[in-house]
């Protein structure tokens, strides 16, 4: 049995009171040094905490992590040699990163929060200017992008006509503006300047735990049912007829993490581009049914005739009313606008037919697996051991 097999049996048996993992910090010399940036994120987080299972292929690890904030205590449970450094400062970055001598793999889950191609571009060459030429047994870098790849980007007025589902890695960019395209493109012509691997990650619709992610589904719609709950309203869904009834797929946050691992290990997924999902897929509906269960709420699904209405709209005077939540139930100190990405919500309910394939990684050799229903419900549980949600 594989270690992404077993990895994956393993996530399908988790008790119902989720405990968070624990990790193993090994004595003696390293086989390996992760330069994770973006490591307070979504899949960050995840790939620090596997990083430094202690029988992570590859390892023992040695793991540097890279953010803009302050290291947070969650965080610093995962023995992360933490760097608080704004990468898209090109000083900053020199001075916070010139010393890492001795990387040997890059993994790339950042960006800036907005879809300017400059920033974004400057922040990746930021770190391969100031790693590769320090680091003399530097062997790989993974880039992660997304299924925005397939169908554009966020911003309004975007004129890309998306391709059409099932995605596969071999559909060519879309004829827009996109910082995946440039970031694509610095990868390529750093790495075969310099002789090294390279992998492009383009996960689906992550589920993970990080609380303070840009993009967090899971967060954001704990949070919406928290408030919910809190005022004593029902579990209202507030998307459009068609993303409710419609195939969704989602990607585990660890398992996006163990791909990341296999690429950057396995000598057959080198130079190449995959997708990355759970394997199944899952509506909305089901979802929600879930999430209703599991914050013991009446749940009202779509209504037929009713218009989407904007969550974002329906949470920006709910400042306040997430701080008393947070005293009564002595939660971490979080703000509302750092814990739950209303907007991103409106994007995903708004959307259908966003399917990937994963065959080629499978072809490849990378067998690993979630099931969709119990990632979500494994993140609720995960936020609530570490006291984002009551």
């Amino acid at each position: 049995m594989s270690w992404w097999w077993k990895r994956s049996v393993q996530a399908q048996n988790l008790p119902e009171k989720n405990q968070p993992n624990g990790v193993a910090e090994t004595a003696g010399r390293y086989e390996s040094v992760a330069l994770v940036v973006g490591v307070t994120g979504i899949v960050g987080s995840s790939l620090a905490q596997v990083l430094k299972l202690p029988d992570t292929p590859g390892g023992p690890w040695k793991v540097y992590g890279v953010a803009r904030r302050p290291c947070p205590a969650w965080l610093a449970k995962f023995h992360v040699e933490y760097i608080q450094c704004d990468v898209s400062n090109t000083e900053e970055a020199k001075t916070k990163l010139s010393p890492l001598k001795d990387v040997t793999h890059i993994f790339y889950v950042s960006w800036i929060g907005s879809e300017d191609c400059e920033t974004n571009a400057v922040m990746f060459k930021n770190i391969l200017y100031n790693i590769i030429p320090v680091a003399p047994n530097l062997k790989h870098i993974s880039l992660q992008t997304g299924s925005k790849h397939y169908f554009g980007i966020f911003e309004e007025g975007s004129e890309a006509v998306p391709h059409e589902s099932p995605y596969t890695e071999d559909l060519p960019r879309l004829n827009i503006p996109n910082f995946y395209h440039d970031l694509e493109d610095i990868l390529f012509e750093e790495t075969a300047k310099h002789g090294l691997t390279w992998c492009v990650q383009r996960p689906a619709l992550i589920f993970g735990f990080s609380p303070c992610s840009l993009m967090n589904i899971v967060s954001t719609l704990s949070i919406y049912a928290t408030i919910c709950k809190h005022e004593k309203k029902p579990l209202v869904y507030p998307g459009s007829k068609a993303s409710w009834n419609c195939y969704v797929d989602g990607a585990d946050a660890d398992l996006a993490a163990e791909h990341h691992i296999w690429a950057a290990v396995d000598p057959k997924a080198k130079n190449q581009v995959f997708n990355v999902k759970n394997g199944d897929v899952f509506k909305w509906k089901n979802v929600w049914k879930m999430l209703a269960d599991e914050f013991e709420m009446e749940m009202v699904g779509y209504i037929e005739g009713n218009e989407q209405v904007s969550m974002a709209e329906l949470m920006k005077d709910k400042d306040g009313v997430w701080d008393e939540i947070v005293k009564k139930h002595k939660l971490e100190d979080t703000k509302l606008k750092e814990i739950a990405a209303f907007w991103f919500a409106d994007i995903a309910f708004s959307c259908v037919d966003l399917v990937m394939s994963v065959t080629k990684s499978r072809e490849f050799g990378f067998l690993g697996f979630r099931d969709s229903m119990k990632s979500f419900k494994s993140c609720i549980h995960k936020m609530r051991d570490f006291k984002f949600i009551p």
